[in-house]
């Protein structure tokens, strides 16, 4: 068995070989600079981006989850994120219409930097991964369907968060402060 989690971690590994350093530095400087933050995604992406929202929420940011109750309107200074792997949800192209056209930026997480989602959006972070558009063949992952994308997506966010803490000058007992003390 533990060649299935080193295949893992290499296949992980490989995806960050392959990261645009730049694209992570754009959505820092998007983040840092937006006020109000609405995020989604759908599936298992849709659970990374809950888990970037509540690390936002840490750094101190107004972030939260669309569909949510507590969900504010988004406007310009806003900025809407979204998770599109495979390039194309109509959920999430309904959603970035309906925020650009109220002023926010948009910014998409995608493994298809061509698909119609990222071609829409202000800024874009591409995690080269295998989602489910393309997960068969013999170069795919040992990693089923798109959890490569969504695994790398987790690394990703946490990191982002690293860099975002340092932007922001967010010490890690602010962050601590602002976790829940409802568990």
């Amino acid at each position: 068995m533990v060649s299935i989690y080193r295949r893992a971690l290499d296949d992980l590994a490989a995806v960050f070989t392959r990261i645009d350093e730049s694209e992570v530095d754009r959505a820092v400087a998007a983040i840092a600079a937006a006020g109000r933050i609405a995020l989604y995604g759908v599936g298992r992406e849709g659970l990374q981006i809950k888990g970037l929202a509540m690390r936002l929420h840490h750094l101190g940011r107004s972030a939260s989850v669309v569909g949510d109750m507590n969900t504010p309107p988004l406007g310009r200074g806003d900025l809407l994120i979204v998770s599109a792997g495979p390039g194309y949800f109509s959920t999430v192209a309904a959603l970035m219409k309906t925020a650009s056209e109220a002023g926010a930026q948009t910014l998409c997480v995608t493994a298809q930097p061509g698909g119609a989602c990222p071609l829409a959006a202000d800024v874009v972070l591409t995690i080269p991964a295998q989602t489910m558009a393309d997960d068969s063949g013999p170069s795919t992952s040992v990693l089923p369907m798109g959890s490569l994308f969504e695994g790398a997506q987790y690394v990703l966010f946490e990191c982002l968060i690293l860099k975002l803490r340092e932007a922001l000058k967010v010490s890690p007992e602010a962050m601590r402060a602002n976790h829940t003390n409802l568990e």
